[in-house]
């Protein structure tokens, strides 16, 4: 709703309460499987590296598409949509890394 990015080492202060690199590729990894099957903008387009602004190279993501990609979450209405279940993201990364 805000319309803002967030570093990794943000998102780990607000997961963990405290720095947690190298922890966030797997979990960022099922979101954006989960987003690519269900048809979902990729949420994972808003987590950034601070250093160059854009998401990690190992994220899932039409690098070129990635500003449009962005644009599409802040304009989804993510309050309409239940959150999916562990099973329901650890399925989709199962897939997506055979």
């Amino acid at each position: 709703m805000s319309r803002q990015t967030v570093t990794y080492k943000g998102l780990g202060q607000i997961m963990y309460h405290r720095a947690a690199s190298g922890v966030l590729d797997k979990i960022l990894g099922h979101i954006a499987f989960y987003c690519i099957d269900n048809k979902l903008p990729a949420l994972t387009s808003i987590v950034v590296g601070k250093g160059r602004g854009t998401p990690g190279d190992q994220i899932p993501m039409d690098l070129e598409k990635r500003d449009k990609e962005r644009e599409k979450v802040y304009a989804k209405d993510w309050y309409n949509i239940y959150p999916p279940t562990a099973e329901e993201l650890h399925a989709s990364y199962v897939q997506h890394m055979k």
